[in-house]
């Protein structure tokens, strides 16, 4: 049973704009204090983007995409957001959304550190120089 849907992805040159979505369950928003963006480029291993803590908006944003990316939320509709400014070729892959565990009633890990739920099928982001 899918828990969650991203959409949102395209095709843009570097310097475009993007803006992905992650519509969720009932059962996978609430199932955990924090929610995130990672990212997989085939061949390569899975790379967390951003966290957010669904209580307090607290966001983490791994160093590649501080000040270029944006993660938000809108509880009521249990839905998830990725605003992508700036785009680099590197920033080319599949995105997913999923909960992620190791937060609490405070804060969450970082990117880097956290281990994300089941995902959905992603969103793909091709960005060209």
């Amino acid at each position: 049973q899918v828990q969650v849907v991203e959409s949102g992805g395209g095709s843009v040159q570097a310097g475009g704009s993007l803006r992905l979505s992650c519509a969720a369950s009932e059962y996978t928003y609430n199932s955990d204090y924090c929610m995130g963006w990672f990212r997989q480029v085939p061949g390569k291993k899975r790379e967390g983007v951003a966290v957010i803590h669904t209580g307090r908006g607290s966001t983490y944003y791994i160093d590649s995409v501080k000040g270029r990316f944006t993660i938000s939320r809108d509880n009521a509709k249990m839905t998830l957001y990725l605003q992508m400014n700036s785009l680099k070729p590197e920033d080319t892959a599949m995105y997913y959304c999923a909960a992620v565990g190791g937060g609490n009633r405070y804060s969450c890990l970082a990117p880097t550190e956290v281990g994300f739920g089941r995902s959905g099928q992603g969103t793909q982001v091709t960005v060209s120089s």
